[in-house]
Formats: C-alpha cells, structure tokens, sequence
C-alpha cells in the first residue's frame, strides 16, 4: 500500500479593473523566477481559501480587498501544475477600481497591470486560470 500524496494548499487572484486590465506579479523566487504570475501564496493553518486569497493580494502588491467580495472562479488540481510537488489552489477573482495603485511587496519585484491582450508568458498554469476567468482561449 502506498503512502497518500502530500498536497499543498494555495489561493490565487485574478484581479481585474473596471477597464480590463489584469494585476500580474513578477516572481521574485523558484520556481519560475523572473517569470509574471497571479498574485497568490499558501493557505495558512486556520486560514480559509478566501482569506488566504486576499492577504496574499495585499502581501505582494498593496491592493487590498474585503475576502467576502472575492468571487471563486474555481479549483485547479492538476497533477504537475507546480514542479515543487502537488498543489492545489483555489482561484479567485476581485474586481477594483480603474485608478487602483499596486506596488511590489513580499516575494514580488514588481506588481503591474495588463491588458488581457499583451500578457506575457507566466508561470505555472495561470494563463488557464486566467483564460478560464475571462473568457480568453488558454494555452
């Protein structure tokens, strides 16, 4: 009989503004370092997904949001998504104002904003969860 697997528990954000632009952090740590990501972390022991969730959008970037006003897009658990073992996050999403300033913080080097159409290539499979929140075709 097998050992069970060790899973790890994560919550992303897919932060959008009034006017469509996308919140990207650049990842200041392996893996993917140096690529653009969502901006997301571990879930605390005690922590809900939600909570998790906007803490760690406030963590890396500034914005800070009410938990209850996220809204979850889904989950993502696709064995190989992350090359430091099995993690399954839960994906949210919050919307924020057009003028809504994000500054790098944490494990980020920058925090900016994008236009869904321009993305660069990000890290894990965030471009999916990203194309899964707005309709955009995945990779």
């Amino acid at each position: 009989m097998s050992e069970p697997e060790s899973i790890r528990y994560t919550a992303d954000v897919v932060t959008v503004t009034g006017d469509g632009r996308l919140l990207l952090i650049e990842r200041g740590w392996d893996p993917f370092e140096g690529r653009w990501a969502l901006p997301g972390g571990h879930v605390d022991p005690g922590e809900t997904s939600r909570a998790a969730a906007a803490r760690e959008l406030e963590e890396e970037t500034g914005v800070r949001v009410v938990p209850e006003e996220l809204r979850q897009i889904g989950v993502w658990d696709q064995p190989g998504r992350d090359p430091r073992g099995r993690y399954v996050t839960v994906a949210y999403l919050a919307v924020v104002p057009a003028d809504t300033a994000a500054v790098a913080g944490d494990d980020a080097r920058t925090a900016r904003w994008w236009s869904p159409e321009g993305l660069p290539p990000l890290a894990f499979d965030h471009a999916d969860i990203i194309a899964a929140t707005l309709g955009l075709p995945g990779e």
